[in-house]
């Protein structure tokens, strides 16, 4: 029986292989996940952005201080409700993206290779069930 640790090592080192090339653009996981979100589905506001990537408030705002630094997005806060923080693509981040996100699925698609097309069927079918699983609706 697969233990979690070879699980988690197994997550740990595929996410390692895939995010690497990022490293060569300055960018991390987190900030990559941010400038796919606003290129797929635009401006969004920042605590959005947080849920959708699955960070914290705190971790998204360094997340998106350092992309803007970068001058990757720019904040805008909003007219309507002062609480609420726009985060806008910029077109040097849209450039990036689009250069990278070839190379980023190129990296995805080497590591899935090791899979037949049953197994990734089957991996696909998985995750969907983990990831739609209810917080306490353990068996």
């Amino acid at each position: 029986m697969t233990s979690f640790l070879q699980y988690m090592w197994a997550y740990e080192t595929i996410k390692a292989r895939i995010f690497s090339m990022l490293n060569k653009y300055g960018l991390t996981a987190s900030q990559f996940g941010v400038l796919d979100a606003l290129f797929h589905l635009g401006s969004r506001s920042q605590r959005d952005l947080g849920t959708h990537i699955l960070k914290s408030g705190g971790n998204i705002t360094m997340v998106i201080d350092n992309l803007e630094k970068a001058g990757l997005v720019r904040r805008e806060r909003s007219v309507e409700d002062r609480r609420f923080i726009y985060v806008h693509l910029t077109d040097k981040g849209k450039k990036l993206f689009v250069e990278i996100l070839p190379l980023h699925l190129k990296a995805v698609e080497d590591e899935m290779s090791a899979l037949t097309s049953r197994e990734m069927e089957e991996l696909g079918r998985l995750c969907v069930k983990l990831g739609s699983k209810k917080g306490g609706d353990r068996k």
